[in-house]
This record gives C-alpha cells, structure tokens and sequence, in this order.
C-alpha cells in the first residue's frame, strides 16, 4: 500500500512539473529586481484566497503536505536529521504523523514551527490575536520536534555546517534544510513585505541586494536545491478543492533562480530551465500590424502572432519610438492620446529567455480630430455657506473625449479653475450674495456654454458653527516622529469615510496617493494620525491611526512629510483644509518644529496662513497631542469622578461634576490664563461665555494635584 502511495505521489508530481509554469501565466516573468519581486508579491497575495485557521487547519494541512515520500504514516520534521536510533527523540528526521500536540513540552511529539518567528515580525505575526494570517501562513509552518522547536526559539539564522543547533547566539537549521528555510523566508518577505524583513531574522548583510534580503538566505537558496519535501507543498496550496489549501504557491520553491532574478548572489537552480537554456533565436518579427476602432483619444492595435523556437512570452508596444506597453496578447488598445495628431506605432516580440525580435515595420495613424465641446455644467448647489466662504459642487460634465477642466466665475468675472467637480471659494464679503456660472474644457480647448447662473449667499457671520474637520497639529518631529491631528468642532459625531490625506512633495504641486481615514471622530475629539517607525513614546501612545513605514507605502506618505512639504486634508477628493502652500516650492515652512491652530481658527481653510491661524513650537514639541490627556503639574492623576460637559460648548456654560472643592484655571493654548475661580461640590458651573470661539484648556487643582484636559467653544 506505501509502494503504490508512493508511485501516485510520484506520478501526481511530474505532472505538476509539466504544468506548474501556467500559475505565472499572468507573471512578465521577464522581468528583473524589485520589479520581478513586485510582480510575484501580486500573484501569491491575490491568490491566498483561503485563510486557514491555526487550528485544525494548519493541522490537517501539514499532514498531507509534509508526509514523508517513502512512507505516508510519517511527517518529516524540519532541522531533525537523525533516523531515530539514538536516544535523543528530539533529532529525529521522521515522526508518526498522529504523534502531535499543541504543546511545545510534548516529549517525543511534533507540532509546528513558525520558520519565521511571531516575535521576530514588526509587528509580530499575530498582532491581533486571531490566529489567521500571517501567523497561520501555512507556508511558513512546518512539523518540527516539539523540544527542537522550543530549543530553536526565536533565534536568528546563522551561518554553520552540519547537522540543526544553537551556534552562539544564533541557530542553524542544518545543511539538509537551510535551503527549505531560505525559500521560506524569501515567500514571507514577498508575502507580508517589511513586516517579515530577512534582516530580522538572519544574520548577514544586504549591502549587495536593492532592499533588505541578506547573503544568507541567497546562499542557501543556491548551495541546497529543492528537496521533494518541498516540491510536494506547492500543488497541494494550490488546488483550492483541498479544504486546507491556501490557494498561492512559493514561487522560490517552483524556480530557486527567481532570487537570483530578484537579489543577485550565486546562482541558484534553475528548474524551468527558461534562464539557463541556450537558447539565443529571437522570435520572428510581428507583422500585420493594423488599427481599428480611431478615436479623439484611443486606438486599437492588433498583430499577427510571432513564432519561436521556444515560445513567445511578450510583446512590447512603441510608440513613435518609445516603449509603451506590453503585452501576452496580439492585440491592445492604446489610450490616453491626442486628437488629431498622427502616430508611429512598432510592436516586437520577446521570448522567456528574453531574446527579443526587431521592431515590426510602423503603421501611422491618426487619432480623430476632437471638435464636439463638452456638455454644460448642471445641478449646480451651493452650501457649507459662511460669512467668507461657500462650497460649490456640479454634476460633472460629458465629453467625447475626456474634460480636463472646468471654469469657474463669480459675478461673471472669472474666478479659477479646477479639475474635479466641487470647489469652495474663500475670502468673501459677510451678507452678500454672488452669481455663480461654470463652463467645461476639454483638451483642446473646446468649451461649453455657461451654466445658468445660481446664487450664492454669505451668512452675516453672528450664528457660524464650524462646518468642517480641520488639521489641529502638523508635527515635524525628528527622524520619523511625523504626525497629524485632526480636530471635531462641528456638533455632532463625523464618520471618516470620504477623508484622506495627501502630500505634495516638497511643494512641488503634484499630490501623493491618498490615504483614506477610518473610524469615528467624536464631537470635540481629536484623531492623531502618525509614521509607524515614530519612536516617541508620547506619539505611540497618542495615535489613533497609524500608517505603514514600508516600500509599499513609500515608506509611511503622507506621514513622511518634511518641514517643506505640505499636507492636505481632503473630503470626498475635494481639499478641505492644508498645511503649507500647495506647488508653493520648497519654502520650509515647518522645518524641525510642530505647529498647531490656534484657537480663534475654528474652520478649515484651503489657503494656507502661517502667521494667522498658526502657532509654532520647537521640534519634537509632543505634549499636546491627542488633546485630552495634557497634564501641566509634575504629579500623575487620575480623577474616574470628575467630568466636564457639554464639550464642546455653544452657549458658553460648563458642567463641572466633582465630589471636592476645586481650583479652576482656564488657558489659551499659548498657555495665557483666562480664567482663574474656585468650585465648590454644590457650585459646579463655570462661565466661559466671554471666551471667543476656540480650543481652550482647563485645570484642575486640588490637594497639590492637578488635571488638565482640552475644551471647545463654539
């Protein structure tokens, strides 16, 4: 019965070698460095589509996967290298696949090693607690020797020879699987990026590689090849019919030389033989190539297919000689152009080995001329009105080409122009009413009619309420220490869904990606938004959002501003409030020093003012964020009873619950005392009516102790 286990095994494997290659189909495999990593980091992430559970999952699927080849009542067990002749259980190669716990004191039994340690990861594999991925990656867990793995720890892969142990500090897995334990560290580093570096887990160097894979795990990769332990995994993950299969494969046990492609180092096995054949013969040059479908904008291309000797694995599309596109199909549709201009296009072919044909002979064509003006601008709506300001948004426009921009004018004067369709005008007259007409451009400049003209109305400034979140604090702190508080002053809670953040780099007038706020800011909260490498304690302990510190992020944008570059707070794609001057050019306007509002700005404003609404403080000037939790006297309290309400406040009166007397202070947020009484348990309003609207803080003394917290009038 294991012989013919043993022989379908067999038999079921080659078949996967034949076919293995078509899991990439959607993969340039011709690619190289970080673009080749980029690449196979997409496919094994979109193709996890099944998240198994710790337990029984990673259980049921370890059994099959890791059964030994010779004999199918086995596991083989990683860093074991003995046949288990000798006294010592823990060495053990093989062990009875139902002889298992979750126990890592089980003597003599197998359960699961993380190859790449939990604690090791930042943060570690199970930050939440819920056991599914990364911690239950079923291809970083392997049966291991319940002591052997309690004895390997979380030690760090060292270099060494022989048989698994602890080399000094560090831990060799042994010469039979370091090649098993590289590959490993390679998928997760593809798999979960930054958060599983190999440089947190192996002890060695990346000074020769484009990012933080070390010598060691190339070395391995390429000294120990694949073994049939491991060959047996992939095929396994792959089919999604098996319940315990994650759905993606480890794309550096399928092709060890895919690291070579990525990392340099030595070269490792090349199993598809695709980058180590001698092949030289470059496709035949496409030919046929013609257009179809003209448009303003766009152009159909389709060719004949080239031939090979090996096979086509790509076309690249030029146009008027650059390089624009490729493709695996004969056909593509060229977007993005001009209208009424003529254009070259060539097409060549490449082949895995990366022998690339001559560029097929042009075909110019020439792209429809654009004559039809977009349609008028309609449902024009004003609101958020203020004494300055008002919003103004517009069903946006239909063109048959693409709208570029759209004018706008105020009083018939023209006033600006903008690219989406919302926009707030500033600076305006309190109790005057404007016209408002837009027009729609398209490319060439083809415009349309104006819009019928709608009223606009300022309010006369005495009832305003803020209408709108705005950026509290812009922290410029040193190294990473970059965060971002936004303030709640409107009167009721506001759901985040719709706001983001972005960053114009060193103000050079092109934003960032957006990143797009989560949750609920309370009335009269704050968010503090911040660079997850910050090493401020005070900002750890603040941050209500944090964002990603890696290559996929940008390494944490738009929280990796500097002091020149400015940040926009935005809604629904419409910039809402900013800090510093967009496209204002590298002014350094908040090098090395925090700036927060001040407390007579109660509304958001898109025309960035230093000297009016901000106040500046040194560098790494922490200890107002979040707010709430300011403590201006040396000792540490905390008063469960004392409570303070409404906050904000609109008419100007506070609660103040407290079972003692109580010295109240009250300070503008340059620190300047406004108010200064006593409460008693019987007393307990406090009267800031003759405040302006704004952010305030207010102490609490008592018995030598004091409690400061945050406070809001509108």
């Amino acid at each position: 019965m294991k012989k013919q286990l043993l022989f379908l095994s067999i038999s079921l494997y080659s078949i996967f070698i034949l076919a293995q290659e078509s899991y990439y189909n959607d993969v340039n495999l011709n690619l190289t460095g970080i673009s080749l990593k980029e690449a196979l980091a997409t496919k094994i992430i979109t193709t996890h589509t099944n998240n198994l559970s710790y337990t029984p999952g990673i259980w049921n699927a370890v059994m099959v996967t890791d059964m030994n080849p010779i004999d199918s009542d086995e596991v083989l067990l990683v860093y074991g290298f003995e046949n288990g002749s000798d006294a010592d259980s823990t060495n053990d190669r093989e062990r009875n696949i139902n002889d298992n716990c979750t126990s890592s004191s089980c003597s003599g039994l197998w359960n699961r090693e993380h190859v790449y340690p939990t604690s090791l990861a930042t943060p570690d594999l199970d930050e939440d607690g819920t056991n599914g991925p990364p911690y239950a990656d079923a291809h970083n867990l392997r049966p291991c020797d319940s002591q052997r793995n309690s004895s390997r720890g979380n030690k760090k892969f060292i270099e060494g020879s022989g048989n698994s142990g602890a080399t000094g500090t560090g831990w060799y897995p042994g010469d039979e699987w370091k090649g098993d334990v590289a590959r490993i560290i390679m998928y997760m580093y593809l798999r979960y990026d930054d958060r599983t570096l190999p440089s947190n887990v192996g002890i060695g160097s990346n000074t020769d590689t484009p990012d933080d894979m070390i010598d060691l795990f190339l070395q391995w990769n390429a000294v120990d090849p694949v073994s049939d332990i491991e060959k047996q995994r992939n095929p396994y993950h792959e089919n999604t019919s098996n319940s315990d299969a994650q759905g993606n494969r480890n794309p550096f046990i399928d092709n060890p030389r895919l690291a070579t492609r990525i990392w340099g180092g030595p070269e490792a096995e090349d199993i598809w033989g695709i980058y180590s054949n001698t092949d030289t013969e470059a496709p035949s040059v496409p030919s046929g190539l013609t257009a179809a479908n003209t448009t303003t904008y766009s152009i159909e291309l389709s060719w004949n297919a080239s031939t090979d000797n090996v096979g086509v694995s790509s076309y690249d599309i030029y146009v008027d000689g650059n390089l624009e596109t490729s493709t695996s199909n004969t056909n593509y549709t060229i977007t993005g152009l001009s209208s009424n201009i003529t254009y070259d296009f060539t097409v060549s072919a490449r082949d895995i080995a990366d022998n690339i044909s001559a560029q097929s002979s042009p075909l110019s064509v020439t792209t429809q001329e654009d004559i039809e003006a977009p349609s008028v601008p309609t449902n024009i709506v004003i609101s958020d009105e203020t004494d300055v300001s008002f919003k103004i948004t517009w069903d946006p426009s239909s063109d048959n080409t693409e709208v570029i921009h759209y004018n706008i004018y105020i009083d018939n004067n023209f006033y600006d122009m903008i690219n989406i369709s919302t926009y707030i005008i500033n600076g305006l007259t309190a109790s005057t009413t404007y016209i408002v007409t837009l027009e729609a451009v398209d490319e060439v400049n083809n415009t349309s009619a104006q819009s019928a003209p709608v009223n606009a109305t300022t309010t006369d400034g005495n009832s305003n309420t803020p209408m709108e979140l705005l950026i509290s604090e812009y922290v410029e702190g040193s190294s990473n220490n970059k965060a971002i508080e936004i303030a709640n002053l409107i009167t009721s809670p506001v759901e985040l869904d719709g706001y983001n953040l972005r960053r114009d780099s060193n103000g050079g007038g092109e934003w960032s990606e957006r990143f797009d706020l989560t949750g609920t800011i309370n009335v009269g909260d704050v968010i503090v938004i911040i660079n997850a490498n910050a090493n401020s304690q005070i900002l750890l302990d603040q941050a209500d959002i944090i964002v990603a510190n890696n290559q996929s992020t940008n390494y944490g944008e738009p929280l990796n501003f500097n002091g020149n570059d400015p940040v926009g707070l935005f809604k629904d794609d419409i910039l809402i409030d900013i800090v510093g001057e967009f496209g204002g050019g590298s002014s350094n306007f908040a090098k090395d020093k925090t700036l927060r509002r001040k407390s007579t700005v109660v509304e958001p404003n898109i025309n960035f003012d230093l000297d009016t609404e901000w106040e500046i403080f040194p560098m790494d000037t922490f200890d107002d964020i979040g707010g709430t939790h300011l403590t201006l006297s040396t000792e540490e309290v905390q008063w469960k009873q004392l409570s303070v309400y409404p906050n904000p406040t609109s008419d100007g009166f506070l609660n103040i619950k407290f079972n003692q007397d109580v010295k109240v202070e009250v300070f503008s947020i340059f620190g300047k005392k406004l108010i200064h009484t006593k409460l008693n348990q019987i007393d307990s309003i406090l009267d800031i009516s003759a405040l302006s609207k704004g952010i305030y803080f207010i102490k609490f003394s008592h018995k030598g102790m004091s409690l400061s917290t945050k406070i809001i009038k509108i």
